[in-house]
């Protein structure tokens, strides 16, 4: 396959003119003032929908920066401890301020017609349900990564921001957090200092690695405490028993509800190597497991369970995702991917070099000369200011919501817009149907289709119980 490549300079250039014009740019920091930065009712009113654990810290992050109106939790306790938390952090009481509660998403977006924007910090298999409700409702959006469950959701949600557009902020900070340090190795891999022809390893770890191996499963059932809506709860997955190990951060670990470490951590770096990999229309072609290994169940009888083979009944009740993995994934740039289990880290690498990133920061003999040039140095820092489409104040609290504020308040596209993050995590959803069949698939992003394959094609959607369907 032949790649056109940009010389560096022509690259920065063509960048730097999209930016300056408007074009293509998600975000341009400081041309205008969020709603939420000013005070009293000018500040954009906000509710937060799914507020356990980390829905909770999106949840906050939001409502520090906005006016916090409504809550929702199908655990009513959570919803509870959020308000409390709330209430505690900004001393408010309820003479001088009050959190409305609900249980029923439904119900709030319903009842509450003066909120302006929604955090959704739910199970996975609940994003993308909520995202188009809301935005039917007229709310911009920010929702936690993954924000699909299948193949067929990221159509669907693409659709549903191009009919209602309105904004949406997907929750991979890596974008606009850490100092910038995944902005620059994004940069330094565009800027052509890597060479022409890319790699990245994408290594996120293993599923549970706080885990014990005899600690996957199975799990005993029992009656669902009073303060949770199980079936709500459930949603459009297959109606069960409950499980507490179900309803916990551990959902990650049930493909029923979301594809394991694959996508949770998986989408985190691989959002980043798309972003430097990808250009602007670059998709995932093709997947190849290389290994895996499940935390308890056999993967073949995981995918029989998404094919409809196996009742969801008759699974055993334990965690039946992979617990660890090493997947290939080609990108119709040319460019590959490895997704893998390993040490938490993103290395992108060509010809002429290799850069590590991760959260602690970005390393590199190819780094360190950059720093030490200044010419290099202020290239890559306008190369930054050019893909962003401004600048991240190093170290700043909350970037990636103040980025969401922003672009409500401007109308501009988000750092993570929905395009860009359903065209990454697609790519961990290769990777998990190559695990399920053990073997090596290609997709063609044009039909959505994988040819005449068909045990891959019965993994692009799932069945919906009827009263939790997905409708533009």
């Amino acid at each position: 396959m032949t790649i056109y490549h940009k010389s560096r300079r022509n690259f920065l250039k063509d960048s730097l003119v999209a930016a300056a014009t408007g074009i293509a740019v998600p975000y341009v920091a400081g041309t205008q003032v969020a709603r939420g930065a000013t005070p009293g009712s000018d500040r954009l009113t906000v509710a937060a929908i799914g507020v356990g654990r980390r829905g909770s810290m999106v949840g906050m992050q939001a409502a520090e920066l906005g006016q916090l109106i409504a809550c929702c939790d199908v655990h009513r306790d959570h919803a509870q401890q959020f308000v409390a938390s709330w209430e505690k952090k900004t001393q408010k009481t309820e003479k001088g301020g009050q959190c409305k509660i609900y249980s029923d998403y439904r119900e709030l977006l319903e009842k509450e017609k003066g909120i302006e924007a929604v955090t959704i910090g739910s199970p996975d298999h609940w994003h993308v349900k909520i995202a188009i409700d809301a935005m039917k409702a007229g709310k911009h959006v920010y929702c936690e990564k993954p924000l699909t469950l299948t193949l067929e959701e990221g159509k669907i949600i693409c659709e549903a921001v191009k009919k209602y557009g309105k904004v949406f902020q997907v929750g991979t900070q890596q974008r606009s957090e850490f100092n910038g340090c995944f902005l620059k190795a994004v940069a330094i891999a565009r800027s052509g200092r890597l060479g022409k022809k890319l790699r990245a390893t994408s290594s996120v770890g293993v599923a549970g690695p706080r885990i014990l191996d005899n600690e996957f499963g199975p799990f005993p059932t029992e009656t669902p405490p009073l303060v949770l809506d199980w079936d709500l709860w459930l949603g459009q997955a297959p109606e069960v028993p409950f499980c507490a190990k179900r309803a916990d951060w551990t959902f990650r670990y049930w493909y029923e509800y979301s594809g394991g470490q694959v996508t949770d951590w998986g989408v985190h770096h691989t959002d980043i190597a798309f972003w430097a990999l990808a250009g602007q229309d670059g998709c995932a072609i093709e997947a190849e497991a290389c290994s895996s290994k499940p935390m308890n169940v056999d993967l073949t009888k995981s995918r029989d369970m998404l094919l409809g083979k196996i009742a969801p009944q008759d699974m055993p009740v334990a965690y039946n995702v992979a617990r660890e993995f090493d997947v290939d994934i080609k990108l119709s740039t040319g460019n590959v991917i490895k997704l893998v289990s390993g040490t938490n880290e993103l290395i992108l690498e060509g010809e002429e070099g290799k850069i590590r990133v991760n959260r602690g920061g970005l390393t590199g003999k190819l780094v360190e000369q950059i720093d030490a040039d200044p010419q290099a140095k202020k290239e890559i820092e306008e190369l930054m200011l050019a893909i962003y489409g401004g600048p991240i104040p190093p170290g700043k609290k909350n970037q990636h919501m103040q980025n969401f504020f922003d672009c409500v308040a401007s109308g501009k596209q988000p750092v993570a817009n929905v395009r860009d993050h359903v065209r990454a995590v697609n790519a961990c959803h290769l990777a998990n149907i190559a695990l399920l069949i053990g073997r090596k698939v290609q997709y063609d992003p044009t039909t959505g289709k994988f040819g005449t394959d068909a045990e891959a094609n019965g993994l692009i959607k799932r069945p919906r119980r009827p009263a939790f369907d997905i409708r533009l």
